[in-house]
């Protein structure tokens, strides 16, 4: 009897792993991130470097995805370090689909500031298509400097 529940438990757990491995796969992490640092000095010859970094999660089932951010900032003097800061969390942006289904994706990101950042610190772009059918849409967002982002998705054509 102690064997046949052995059996059984070994079974259950199979299939709430099994589960919980499905739900996982709805989310991909983008294999484009992106780093960008800076450097400063401050009086008193201290030294400020600041890294940032972004990523995105894209939900393969609903086309909707998170952009997230992680930063560090470095002050030392001519002899130790000072002060260590980090931050970062993620933003649920919107579908880039109305309807559920299989999706993939790709984004990339500007390295601001830079020439390709005319209005604030850069955009990024998005590229999803569905993994069912032939159909790829490509979402640009900059920032209009006026303290919002301006997003626009666009279907393409395949000729």
């Amino acid at each position: 009897m102690n064997h046949v529940m052995k059996i059984g438990f070994g079974v259950a757990l199979s299939f709430m792993t099994l589960g919980s491995v499905a739900q996982a796969d709805e989310f991909k992490l983008s294999q484009n991130q992106r780093i960008s640092c800076s450097r400063g000095l401050s009086a008193g010859k201290l030294n400020t470097a600041t890294c940032k970094s972004y990523a995105y999660l894209f939900n393969v089932k609903t086309s909707e995805y998170f952009r997230c951010q992680v930063s560090l900032a470095l002050t030392r003097d001519n002899k130790e370090v000072i002060n260590v800061q980090t931050d970062g969390g993620c933003t649920k942006k919107p579908r880039i689909f109305d309807t559920d289904g299989s999706y993939s994706f790709d984004a990339t990101e500007t390295e601001p500031p830079n020439t390709n950042s005319f209005f604030g610190p850069g955009g990024y772009a998005i590229w999803a298509s569905d993994n069912n059918n032939q159909k790829i849409r490509g979402c640009i967002t900059i920032s209009s400097g006026l303290g919002s982002d301006i997003s626009k998705c666009l279907d393409m054509t395949f000729q």
